[in-house]
């Protein structure tokens, strides 16, 4: 496989989201909209650079980027809901499916954003840990951002990046400095143009799940990867 959480990571992160809804955080409507009615890409931007700009940066990805099931996944840092996905179901889609290279794997960011400064904050500094060190420490690095949500500080997200092994002084510079906001928004943009408009929002192949159908998300989310294989 191409990027992973170490198991250890992976067990840790079950136990610490053992208790969450599976509600999502909706602030640009529930369902997509079209025409003069759709929601302005532009109402709630990035915050500017006060520097040199990261203008793009690829997708991260896990798993297998040649396979035929793609897992795209749409998060708001600061969405507690996206915070309950990760740590309770984001552990059993890497141990049942990218760890066994079944599916492509994606992140997406989609700051809503839920808050003005840390739902673009912290994925700035998750962006700089993939443009320093790669896809593997930025799963690494996302994990751990969402098990300290509620406490972000510029000092909190420069020190989990020494988890990683990513230099602290680029994270907190990509934090003061919003260095990746460009790559953000062009993230965000992309989404709407998507349809997405809350997180979390899942997609496998060009199927959105319903993340409140009943089912568990894992559960939800399993049945369309296997709808997908059977294709």
């Amino acid at each position: 496989m191409s990027s992973h959480l170490s198991r250890r990571r992976v067990l840790s992160l079950a136990g610490a989201g053992a208790v969450g809804a599976l509600a999502g955080c909706l602030s640009l409507g529930d369902t997509p909209q079209s025409g003069d009615n759709a929601p302005d890409s532009s109402g709630d931007n990035a915050p500017d650079p006060s520097g040199d700009a990261v203008e793009s940066l690829p997708t991260p990805v896990q798993g297998d980027p040649e396979s035929s099931v793609t897992v795209a996944v749409y998060e708001d840092f600061s969405c507690p809901h996206c915070r309950t996905l990760h740590l309770n179901t984001y552990p059993d889609i890497v141990s049942e499916f990218v760890e066994s290279d079944r599916i492509r794997y994606e992140h997406h960011d989609f700051p809503i954003p839920v808050d003005e400064r840390w739902s673009w904050g912290v994925a700035g500094a998750a962006r700089a840990v993939q443009d320093e060190v790669g896809d593997d420490a930025f799963f690494e690095y996302a994990a751990l951002a969402f098990e300290e949500q509620g406490s972000y500080s510029v000092d909190v997200l420069a020190d989990l990046a020494g988890q990683v092994d990513a230099p602290a002084d680029a994270v907190r510079a990509a934090v003061e400095n919003n260095t990746y906001s460009p790559v953000l928004e062009a993230d965000r943009n992309a989404a709407l143009e998507r349809g997405v408009r809350g997180t979390p929002t899942v997609f496998v192949d060009d199927e959105q799940v319903d993340l409140d159908s009943g089912d568990s998300q894992f559960a939800a989310i399993r049945s369309a990867i296997e709808a997908a294989e059977s294709e």
